[in-house]
């Protein structure tokens, strides 16, 4: 059987994106259990609640659901456990330096898998006030109506 090559996006988390001002992205492994893997493989899961906490000088992803595999048995995972994150030393201090310094966060971005191996990309965020969230969404508005503009006018 040939490896996998590539990146095969499993799951995204679109609020984050919405809620945070990303300051910084990581790309961190995941240790995962055999059922997780084959889950994940069925391209179920969600980073909706998930975030990521530095205890005892590692990295964890937590709140992350990942459902039980549907043809496991006794040996299938808990949905919502915590999960190991694979990271540079230099990573987990600098975002842990970051953390404790206030006001910011850990929240996953994307899990995918990457040659074979599951990934998840995590960003160093800070959260939006309400209008900053209402000033993002007048943006991007403004944006689509003038690139639907330039669309008629070239007809």
């Amino acid at each position: 059987m040939p490896r996998e090559t590539g990146r095969k996006v499993i799951a995204q988390n679109k609020r984050a994106r919405h809620d945070y001002l990303l300051e910084d992205t990581f790309e961190a492994g995941l240790v995962l259990q055999g059922t997780e893997v084959k889950s994940l493989r069925e391209g179920r899961a969600s980073l909706v609640d998930g975030y990521a906490s530095i205890d005892g000088g590692e990295a964890w992803l937590l709140n992350v659901h990942i459902p039980e595999y549907s043809q496991g048995t006794w040996t299938n995972h808990a949905a919502r456990r915590k999960r190991k994150l694979l990271l540079h030393r230099k990573e987990i201090d600098k975002l842990a330096a970051k953390t404790k310094e206030g006001g910011l966060t850990i929240v996953p971005l994307t899990l995918y898998f990457k040659d074979g191996r599951a990934k998840v990309e995590i960003a160093l965020a800070r959260g939006k006030k309400d209008w900053d969230k209402r000033q993002s969404l007048a943006e991007q508005q403004a944006k689509r109506e003038m690139a639907r503009a330039l669309r008629h006018r070239n007809r």
